[in-house]
C-alpha cells in the first residue's frame, strides 16, 4: 500500500520545482558571496603591494637624498683636512645613485608625473655631484684658496635645498597618491561589504525559506509514515486475530476430526464387528447343513464366509487407522512400537523404536496427538525422506513429552513450513500447539536427514474438559471365547478380530450387550 500527500506522484527521491529553484538561488548567492570575496582579497593583496612600493619609493629617496648629503658632508671634511678618508661618501654616492635612480624608475613606472620629478630630481643630482667632481680637481690644483674663491661665487646651499626640495616634493606627492588609493580601496571595500552582507542577509532568507520548506515536507512525510503505521498496525492485528481464529478453526476441526474418528471407530466395532460375526456363525452353521445334502450350495457358502473374513480384516485396519484399539488398552508404547513395527514391514525401512514406559502417564489427548504426529512423521518419511534407517524416541522431560523422529534421508528444506501445501507439517504443528506444545522441524545431526522434535506437555489446562471428552477411549474390548460347539467356535474365531471380540450369540441379556456397545 503505497501513501503520499502529493496528489500528483512524483519519482522517488526528487524535489518540487520550486524547492529546486530555491536551492539554485541560494547556490547562486554563495557563488556570488564567494566571488566578492575572493575580489575582496585581491583588491586588500593589491592595496597592500601599493603600500609596501610607495614605503620603498620613499626609502628610496630618503636613501638618495642621504647619499647626496652624506658626500656634501664628506667633501667638506676633505677640503679642511686633506684626507683622503672624507672622500669614502662621495665615492659611494657616485657609486650607487645611478642604481638608486634605475630601482626609483622602475618602482614610478605606473606614475608619469612622478617620472617626471624623478627626471628632474636626477637632473639636480648630477648637476651637484658633477660640481662636486670641479670643486675637488681645483682642490687638488689650488689648493683651499681657490675652493673658498668659488664657494663664494656658488651658491651650493640652494643646490642643495633644491635636492631636498625635489625630494620632499617627490614624497608628498607619492603619499597623496596611497591615500587617495587607500580611499578609494576603503570604498571599494565597504561596497564590498554592504554587497556580502546584502547577499548573506538574502542567502540567510533563502536558507530560512528552505528549511521551513524541507520542516513541512518532513511534517507531511511523518504524518504520512504514521498513517502507514497505523495502517499497517491495523493490518497486523487484522492478520492477527484472523490467524488466531484460524487456528482455533484448525484446532476445533483436528478436535472434531478425532471425536469423529473415535465415534465411527466405536460405531464399526460395537455394530458392524457383531453383525459380521453373527453372519459368519450364521453362514458356518448353514455351510455344515448343507455339506452332505447340496455339496455346491456348500461349497458357495465357504466361499462366502472367505470373503466375510477378509471384509472382517478390513474392518479391524479401518477401525486401527480410525482409532489405535492399542492406544487405549496397552497404551501409548505399545502403540508407538506396534506402529513402528507395522511401518518397517511395509515400507521396508528399518524403523527403531525408543519408546519409555513412564510415557503411558500421558493423558488420551495428548497421547492420541503424539501418536498422530509419529504417524505423519514416518509416512512423510515413507514418501519423501528416501531414508534406510529412521528413529522415533519419546521420553518424559521434567513436565513435557519430548518426541523426536529423525531419519537419514535426503533432508527437508529450510522453507517447508511456510510452504501452502505442507499440510501434513501444518497439521503436525497445530496438533502439538492445541496441547499448549511446539513443534520443529529441520535437518538431522551434522546436516544429514530430517528430525521432527515436539514438545508437549503432560498438563494441558486449555484443553479443558472438551479435550478430555476427545480423548476419551474409543474402545475398550473384553476376551471371551464364544460357548458353543467346538466347529461354530472355530468359524467364530477366524471371523474375529485379534483382540476376541464379544458377538451377539453370546449375549444372554440386554445389561451384556448394553456394555459391548458402550466398550
Amino acid at each position: 500500500m503505497y501513501f503520499t500527500t502529493d496528489p500528483k506522484s512524483r519519482p522517488v527521491g526528487s524535489l518540487p520545482l520550486y524547492q529546486t529553484l530555491l536551492c539554485v538561488v541560494c547556490v547562486l548567492f554563495l557563488v556570488l558571496n564567494g566571488v566578492s570575496l575572493v575580489r575582496n582579497l585581491n583588491g586588500l593583496n593589491d592595496a597592500n603591494a601599493r603600500q609596501a612600493r610607495a614605503d620603498r619609493v620613499a626609502g628610496r629617496l630618503q636613501y638618495l637624498n642621504l647619499l647626496v648629503t652624506d658626500a656634501e658632508s664628506g667633501m667638506r671634511g676633505y677640503f679642511l683636512s686633506g684626507s683622503d678618508t672624507y672622500l669614502g661618501p662621495l665615492r659611494t654616492a657616485q657609486r650607487e645613485l645611478e642604481r638608486e635612480f634605475t630601482t626609483l624608475q622602475v618602482l614610478l613606472a605606473d606614475n608619469p608625473s612622478q617620472l617626471k620629478n624623478l627626471a628632474q630630481l636626477r637632473t639636480l643630482v648630477t648637476r651637484r655631484l658633477g660640481l662636486m667632481g670641479q670643486a675637488l680637481e681645483v682642490y687638488r690644483h689650488g689648493g683651499l684658496q681657490d675652493i673658498l674663491a668659488i664657494a663664494r661665487t656658488q651658491d651650493d646651499k640652494t643646490h642643495m635645498d633644491e635636492i631636498r626640495l625635489q625630494v620632499v616634493i617627490m614624497t608628498s606627492e607619492q603619499n597623496e597618491l596611497l591615500a587617495a588609493r587607500g580611499a578609494a580601496f576603503y570604498a571599494h571595500s565597504r561596497r564590498a561589504a554592504l554587497f556580502g552582507i546584502g547577499i548573506n542577509i538574502a542567502a540567510l532568507a533563502v536558507l530560512v525559506l528552505f528549511y521551513n520548506l524541507i520542516r513541512r515536507g518532513y511534517r507531511l512525510r511523518l504524518q504520512a509514515e504514521r498513517a502507514l503505521e497505523q495502517t499497517n498496525n491495523g493490518l497486523e492485528n487484522v492478520v492477527a486475530s484472523r490467524t488466531e481464529q484460524l487456528s482455533v478453526l484448525s484446532r476445533h476441526l483436528i478436535r472434531v476430526s478425532e471425536e469423529e474418528k473415535a465415534r465411527l471407530a466405536r460405531e464399526l466395532h460395537d455394530e458392524m464387528g457383531a453383525n459380521l460375526t453373527a453372519i459368519g456363525m450364521h453362514l458356518s452353521s448353514v455351510g455344515d447343513q448343507l455339506k452332505e445334502s447340496h455339496p455346491a450350495q456348500a461349497e458357495m457358502l465357504a466361499r462366502a464366509r472367505a470373503t466375510l473374513v477378509d471384509t472382517v480384516e478390513l474392518k479391524r485396519r479401518i477401525i486401527e487407522d480410525l482409532r489405535p484399539s492399542l492406544l487405549d488398552n496397552m497404551g501409548l508404547a505399545a502403540a508407538l512400537e506396534s506402529y513402528c513395527q507395522d511401518f518397517c514391514r511395509t515400507s521396508g525401512i528399518d524403523c527403531e523404536a525408543l519408546i519409555e514406559r513412564d510415557v503411558d502417564r500421558a493423558a488420551p489427548m495428548q497421547a492420541i496427538a503424539l501418536f498422530r504426529i509419529t504417524q505423519e512423521s514416518l509416512n512423510n518419511v515413507a514418501k519423501y525422506a528416501k531414508a534406510r534407517h529412521v528413529i522415533v524416541h519419546l521420553a518424559i522431560e521434567g513436565e513435557a513429552l519430548v518426541l523426536e523422529v529423525s531419519d537419514d534421508g535426503v533432508g527437508i528444506p529450510p522453507d517447508a513450513m511456510r510452504r501452502p501445501k505442507s499440510h501434513g507439517l501444518l497439521g503436525m504443528r497445530e496438533r502439538a500447539a492445541l496441547l499448549g506444545g511446539s513443534l520443529k522441524v529441520g535437518r538431522g545431526v551434522n546436516g544429514l536427514g530430517t528430525s521432527v522434535n515436539a514438545i508437549v506437555p503432560l498438563s494441558t489446562p486449555a484443553a479443558g474438559i472438551e479435550a478430555e471428552a476427545a480423548g476419551k477411549p474409543a474402545l475398550t474390548l473384553v476376551a471371551h471365547k464364544p460357548e458353543v460347539a467346538p466347529d461354530m467356535a472355530q468359524e467364530a474365531e477366524s471371523v474375529a478380530e485379534p483382540t476376541a471380540e464379544k458377538t451377539t450369540a453370546q449375549l444372554t441379556g440386554p445389561e451384556e450387550l448394553h456394555q459391548l456397545r458402550a466398550g
